[in-house]
């Protein structure tokens, strides 16, 4: 059981990390579209194609842009954040060790599926 508080504990961690190093990537992608709109917006001043107030609204409503969260559309069949289904299908029988190895597989599945119900409950 100490096992298992040891493992959760390192997930964590993990999520952490794996959270932590998004959003500094996540930053410097920011900083680099800023530069680069900037430039872009610099350079069609400089055209001019735009006025300087143009320039700075148009990098302003592109960094808003960046910085907005995709929305995500659920579909009505699988509801949102619902795992998709996979079936696995077999089409040629003549395999009698493709089809041990794919029954092997299955009954590790099952075995997987039942203790993860058994750890639910617990």
């Amino acid at each position: 059981m100490d096992n298992l508080g040891g493992i959760i504990q390192k997930a964590v961690y993990l999520g952490v990390g794996l959270a932590s190093y998004a959003g500094e990537k996540a930053n410097e992608k920011l900083a680099e579209l800023r530069t680069e709109t900037q430039k872009l917006a610099d350079e069609m001043v400089k055209r001019g194609e735009m006025t300087t107030e143009e320039g700075r609204k148009f990098v302003e409503d592109m960094m808003n842009k960046a910085m907005q969260k995709p929305t995500v559309e659920s579909s009505p069949e699988t509801g949102p954040r619902e795992p998709r289904r996979i079936e696995i299908l077999s089409e040629d029988d003549s395999s009698s060790e493709s089809n041990q190895e794919v029954d092997k597989m299955r009954q590790e599945v099952h075995k997987l599926q039942d203790e993860l119900r058994r750890l639910q409950k617990d």
